[in-house]
Formats: structure tokens, C-alpha cells, sequence
């Protein structure tokens, strides 16, 4: 079996259509820079329907990397088609990415239409694609709540008509990860290798990432994903999670990516530079506290060895450097490293007169700054040398 992922990136796309996320033009193309760089498999620049800025980014993406392989959205009707392979003109590897939904939900209150009508206009909307384009995506809109039967179905007869990825989004993100796993399973199973299985997961429980990796583990070859997890509602799988996830445990998942994990840091920076907001501290792999260690157990172990409490190099993932938070919790370990950082050598006992001054501060505040540090340690000196 391949045990190469893709990574398709929708920060572009999926990401910037929750609130607070839009970018323009060129800001667009100042992330795609970095996307690039990073290694992304497959970027999908906009939805080029839905308004002129989506068009002209998923223009100006095609034009400034004319090597990539870029992906226009569509839904599953010649109008957006036909759309889509205009702003794609100028790829050099367009992808057409065309979808409808298939849930029986769906079908009742949204599409108002019969498992039949859906079917056809699928397998429609693929045969025209691909008068555009040799590549084409199709997505099962709210496949994890599509009776499995008709999944297969609808899977097998876009891939007829053209569909060389079919993609199996947990639209709501409803499904658990041993149940996306076995969706995932039977349609690769019934795809027989005639098309790459594609999973994308939304995060309204919290399991997006998790079953991105079932997926994967059941023989999906392609994650959707964005960059710190943004996305409608509660966002997208996170890109850098997964990445890290199949980089660090290797040896468990016998997976690989393409994606160079340094410049990871570096791209949820630019993003949070250029929308509303960033990633929460204690985000996985890029949030502020994610390689941050105020316990002093934690620290005392830490400053003994870095992988007693470090699964990861921050380095590999672009981070400068770990960081030793001192506050009400460390221990004299590493506030005798702070002390040293900052040019002061302490005897035990200065240490210790130190540590209770240091203590009783730290009690009252979020975080004990250098500057205060370095002042008690001054005037204990002071104090010393005048007695």
C-alpha cells in the first residue's frame, strides 16, 4: 500500500469562509507563498462562484505558481463548473473540485431532491469537469451521515465518469473515529485503487483530527486540512496536528507526508498576521504554550533532559526555542537557570532566600517577569552585603 498522504490545504478556501477569516487578493497570495513553501500537495485557492475576489485569487494563485496544483471549488452544476475552469485557465494543473451533498438530510430539507436526481447530476457535473479539466475531486457533501450503500454508489459512478479522488467529508463533524474509519474502509474497498480516497473533517466535536487519522489508518490517501484548524463553525482538521501526528508517530502509523514540518510555525504566524486572530496558547504544535513549561517538575526534568517532557523539537516544527515560564508552580531548578541566564551565579542559600522571595511574588501574579527576577536578586545582595 502507499504510505504517501497528500495533504490538500482549503486555508484558502474552507479556512477563510468562517468569520473573521477573509483575506483579499494579495493577501491570499502572500499565504500561498507560504504554503508552498511548506510543501502542500494540492491548494485549493476559492470558490470562484461565489464572488469576484474568489475568481481573481483563484486566478492570481494559478498564474504566480504555475506548477502547482491548484483547486477551484464548484458546486455540482455547469454554472460554478464552468466558473471554476475559467479562474483555472492560466494552472498548469488545475484541479476541479465539484460537490453535492448525498445525506438523506440533506437531500429532504436543503436539495429537495430524490436520491436519483442527486446521483445523476453528480455524475453530470464530474463529465463536464473533466472537459476542463484531467483532474477532478468529487465530494459526498455529509458522507458520514449518508447510508452507506448509496455512498458506495454515488462513489463508484463518479469515479466512472471521470472522479480520480473522491472525497468523504465529515461535513458536520458528527462521526467518530471508529466510525468514520469503516465509512472510509468500504468505499476504498469498493474503489478497488481506481481513485485516491480523500477524508475532510470539521471540528464541531473536537474529533476532526482524530478521524482525519482514522481515515487515513482505513486507507484514505488525502487529508483536507487548514493551517491552526480554521474553518466553518468549529473549524477544519488542523494541518499542522496531522502532519506532526504521522511525522511523530512514524513508527505506529508507517505514514509520510511531503509537507517540510520547519516552516509550519512560520505559516500559522503569517496567518494569524493577516486574519483577526490567532491560535489559542495551548494549541497543539503552534500555540504559544505548546513547547512553554512552568511546573517544576516538568522543568527539573526538562532542563535534565529535553524528552522527558518534549515529544517534539520545537525547531522541527519552526519554533525558535522551548520556553520555561516561571511562575507560582516551578521549582528552584529552573529559577537557578534563570538566574544564571540573566548573569547571576547563586550560592544554595542565596538560592533558597531567592526562591522564597520569588514564591511569595509569584503567588500574586500570572508570571514573574526577568526584570523582577533580576531586582530580587539585587536587593538580597544589597541586603547581604549591608548586613
Amino acid at each position: 500500500m502507499n504510505h504517501r498522504v497528500c495533504i490538500f490545504d482549503t486555508t484558502l478556501r474552507d479556512g477563510e469562509q468562517s468569520p473573521g477569516c477573509s483575506m483579499t487578493v494579495p493577501e491570499k497570495l502572500r499565504m500561498a507563498h507560504k504554503l508552498m513553501e511548506l510543501g502542500v500537495d494540492i491548494l485549493e485557492a476559492g470558490f470562484p462562484i461565489a464572488s469576484q475576489g474568489d475568481f481573481e485569487a483563484v486566478d492570481a494563485v494559478s498564474r504566480e505558481f504555475p506548477s502547482a496544483r491548484v483547486a477551484a471549488l464548484a458546486r455540482a452544476c455547469a454554472l460554478d463548473i464552468e466558473r471554476a475552469a475559467r479562474a483555472l485557465e492560466h494552472a498548469q494543473r488545475p484541479r476541479i473540485h465539484t460537490f453535492i451533498a448525498t445525506s438523506d438530510i440533506h437531500l429532504k430539507h436543503k436539495l429537495r431532491k430524490s436520491r436519483e436526481q442527486v446521483l445523476e447530476e453528480a455524475v453530470k457535473a464530474v463529465e463536464l469537469a473533466r472537459r476542463y479539466a484531467d483532474d477532478v475531486e468529487f465530494s459526498a457533501e455529509d458522507a458520514t451521515r449518508t447510508e452507506p450503500a448509496y455512498l458506495e454508489q454515488v462513489s463508484l459512478a463518479t469515479v466512472e465518469a471521470g472522479a480520480s479522488t473522491v472525497n468523504l467529508p465529515d461535513t458536520v463533524g458528527y462521526t467518530l473515529p471508529d466510525e468514520h474509519a469503516a465509512v472510509i474502509r468500504r468505499v476504498v474497498e469498493a474503489l478497488k485503487g481506481r481513485a485516491m480516497v480523500s477524508v475532510h473533517c470539521h471540528d464541531d466535536l473536537g474529533l476532526a483530527v482524530a478521524n482525519s487519522i482514522a481515515g487515513v489508518q482505513a486507507g484514505a490517501r488525502q487529508i483536507e486540512c487548514t493551517i491552526n484548524g480554521i474553518g466553518e463553525r468549529a473549524g477544519n482538521c488542523s494541518l499542522e496536528e496531522v502532519v506532526m501526528i504521522m511525522k511523530t508517530r512514524q513508527d505506529h502509523l508507517g505514514l509520510e507526508t511531503g509537507i517540510v514540518s520547519e516552516h509550519l510555525y512560520p505559516a500559522s504566524q503569517l496567518l494569524a498576521e493577516l486574519i483577526s486572530f490567532g491560535p489559542q496558547p495551548n494549541k497543539a504544535i503552534v500555540g504559544s504554550n505548546a513547547f512553554a513549561h512552568e511546573a517544576g517538575i516538568h522543568q527539573d526534568g526538562f532542563l535534565k533532559e529535553r524528552t522527558t517532557y518534549e515529544i517534539m523539537d520545537p525547531l522541527s516544527v519552526g519554533v525558535p526555542a522551548s520556553k520555561l515560564i516561571l511562575g507560582k508552580h516551578s521549582g528552584r531548578h529552573a529559577l537557578n537557570q534563570r538566574c544564571q541566564d540573566l548573569g547571576f551565579f547563586l550560592t544554595r542559600e542565596e538560592l533558597n532566600a531567592v526562591y522564597e522571595r520569588f514564591t511569595a511574588m509569584a503567588d500574586r501574579k500570572k508570571g514573574v517577569t526577568n526584570e523582577e527576577i533580576a531586582l530580587l536578586v539585587r536587593e538580597l545582595t544589597a541586603a547581604a552585603v549591608r548586613s
